[in-house]
């Protein structure tokens, strides 16, 4: 399509302004374009199958949502929709972005094939201008508009990042046919040679040391995040200054990287 004939989605109305009632809706469309999704993943959600699931003709749903890429943009932004932000900022920057980082997650999570969805450039959908205006009105007393989309660009690339890995690994299980306990007890022998053969000393520090590593998918969430958080910090005034939550004041008395120290007896019998 010419730029001169093209037109955003969410410029076109939905209705017509003359003729019959629509039968069908965006919303309809999008929602069983998701379902499908959930189930079977995005390209199964073609527009022969929306069709089918809602009981339309195929051609008939390009009235409604002219190409793919309109569709994989109604999509992606009702999924922003699933992000909590009502009520930010609350004034506490900490405890939004994190509730914010918990939400993306939760949503990337739900729905690991977003995963395949290859979007760089905004759509600019009425759920991602929410999230816009909700998101980096957090930060914007704080710093200057390129300091904020910087600072968030960091947030989403740690959460983006991590939860593309949790997923991946997730999958390389379910192929593999193991769980994760069990892949790295068949594992073992081949670790347990590498460390004996001591040619590899921070790959046997990570086995004898790392507590890291033994943590549930959710804990490594956490307490990455609170590093990208501090991080955050870090460039903010001190006027913004957020409560410090209470697991992290009691993780930095145990020790001043923010985690618990285990005894080397400890570690070696995880090790084992």
């Amino acid at each position: 399509m010419a730029d001169a004939e093209y037109v955003n989605i969410w410029m076109r109305p939905e209705r017509p302004a003359r003729g019959p009632k629509p039968v069908y809706s965006r919303a309809q469309i999008t929602e069983a374009a998701i379902r499908i999704a959930d189930a079977e993943g995005l390209e199964a959600a073609t527009m022969r199958r929306i069709a089918a699931e809602i009981g339309a003709g195929a051609m008939s749903l390009y009235r409604y949502v002219p190409s793919r890429d309109n569709l994989v943009e109604l999509v992606a932004d009702r999924l922003m929709g699933e992000i909590d932000v009502a009520g930010m900022p609350s004034g506490d920057w900490r405890a939004d972005l994190t509730r914010y980082a918990d939400g993306l997650r939760a949503m990337w999570l739900r729905h690991p094939w977003i995963a395949t969805v290859q979007r760089s450039l905004p759509g600019l959908g009425p759920n991602q201008l929410l999230l816009i205006e909700r998101l980096m009105g957090v930060l914007d007393a704080f710093v200057s508009i390129d300091e904020n989309l910087g600072l968030v660009a960091m947030l989403n690339s740690y959460v983006e990042g991590t939860v593309r890995e949790e997923i991946s690994s997730a999958e390389e299980f379910r192929r593999s046919g193991l769980s994760e306990s069990e892949w790295m007890a068949r594992s073992y022998s081949y670790v347990d040679r590498l460390v004996k053969s001591g040619e590899y000393p921070i790959f046997t520090k990570i086995v004898m040391e790392a507590r890291r590593p033994h943590l549930s998918r959710d804990d490594q969430f956490r307490s990455g995040l609170q590093r990208v958080l501090d991080c955050i910090a870090a460039a903010l005034p001190s006027t913004a200054e957020s409560p410090m939550p209470a697991h992290r004041e009691g993780r930095e008395e145990q020790d001043g990287r923010g985690q618990a120290r285990s005894r080397p007896s400890e570690r070696a019998s995880r090790a084992e």
